[in-house]
């Protein structure tokens, strides 16, 4: 009983926080600035700390460390979806006032999708005990994956799901304001600004994919992977507009969260397999901060002085889904 109230608390907590987000904080389309963004990071941060402390003192030490791990491990592993949206929307050219209404609905959807993911992997790590190992192995050959995928252009001409999008359905030419959908001549049109918003959804649906069986590695409660996975969520958008100018400077993070799935994965596998924590929570939230501060630190290092237009192509390069990879052209 104490564990239902504590699902309906905080989902209602979200639900207010989502409310007064959209209804006050940002009830008018406008720019949102950097300072802006940086209060609004720190906020989602302090409260994510602040329901650590409750989950240690309600629910334990265990449990409190293996929500900080996760939500670590997911704020990370959030990094990954700002390059895709910065890449989308430089393509779509999406003016910077209309992005932050595309992000919030974008996290309407990822919630709403992270959460039925979480439930079901629950369920089936609860039936059928032996899936742990294919989410181990999972993660550690989607990490090599991503290793290779570093510094690979996409192709964003060619994307498949926006060709497949403008051929099936009425779309218009230009953007009609922060409107998905308009009317024309009693036909109903989508605008560019709802193929942006597909393309975000579908981002965080292949990154989940990967970030949810990452925290799963971590601990199988489904309360501590849900509301891990919803405190980063909740402060992507703010990450987002807080780290688009300089995102191309954190170019080797995307080395230190392919190393993180390798070794959650490898923990997942080994514990699962000796029957105890043969890597205890608190082991791999040491290793996950050291991969982590030590990508960002040697990123800042290796970039310093460096804007976004000078960056090199593969600093901003990163996989977006339905684009194939920009084929290098020959030397002569």
């Amino acid at each position: 009983m104490d564990m239902m109230w504590a699902w309906i608390g905080f989902n209602v907590f979200v639900l207010a926080l989502l409310a007064f987000d959209l209804g006050v904080l940002h009830r008018k389309t406008k720019e949102i600035s950097v300072k802006e963004a940086l209060w609004l990071s720190l906020g989602y941060v302090i409260l994510a700390m602040i329901f650590a402390a409750g989950v240690f003192n309600f629910m334990g030490a265990d449990s409190g460390y293996e929500f900080v791990t996760g939500y670590l491990i997911e704020k990370s592993l959030s990094v990954d979806n700002i390059f895709v949206f910065l890449l989308i929307f430089m393509h779509f050219s999406v003016p910077p006032q209309y992005q932050y209404k595309v992000l919030f609905w974008g996290i309407i959807g990822a919630l709403l999708m992270r959460g039925t993911l979480i439930f079901v992997g629950a369920s089936v790590i609860e039936a059928f005990h032996w899936i742990i190992y294919v989410f181990g192995a999972f993660l550690i050959v989607t990490g090599f994956k991503m290793l290779l995928a570093v510094g690979q252009e996409p192709d964003m001409e060619n994307n498949r799901i926006v060709k497949f999008m403008r051929a099936r359905f009425r779309v218009t030419e230009t953007f009609e304001g922060d409107r998905f959908f308009v009317r024309r001549n009693g036909l109903l049109f989508m605008t560019p600004l709802f193929i942006v918003l597909v393309l975000v959804e579908l981002t965080d649906v292949v990154f989940a994919l990967d970030s949810i069986p990452a925290i799963f590695a971590i601990t199988t409660d489904p309360f501590i992977v849900y509301t891990a996975n919803v405190f980063a969520i909740l402060g992507l958008r703010a990450l987002y507009f807080a780290l688009v100018g300089i995102i191309h400077r954190f170019h080797y993070l995307k080395y230190g969260l392919s190393l993180v799935l390798m070794v959650v994965g490898t923990k997942m596998i080994l514990n699962a397999w000796f029957g105890e924590k043969v890597i205890p929570t608190e082991i791999a939230l040491l290793i996950t901060a050291v991969l982590i501060g030590g990508s960002m630190a040697i990123s800042l290092i290796k970039t310093r002085g460096t804007s976004l237009e000078e960056a090199p192509a593969k600093a901003k390069a990163w996989w977006v889904p339905g684009s194939p990879a920009k084929e290098t052209k020959p030397r002569e």
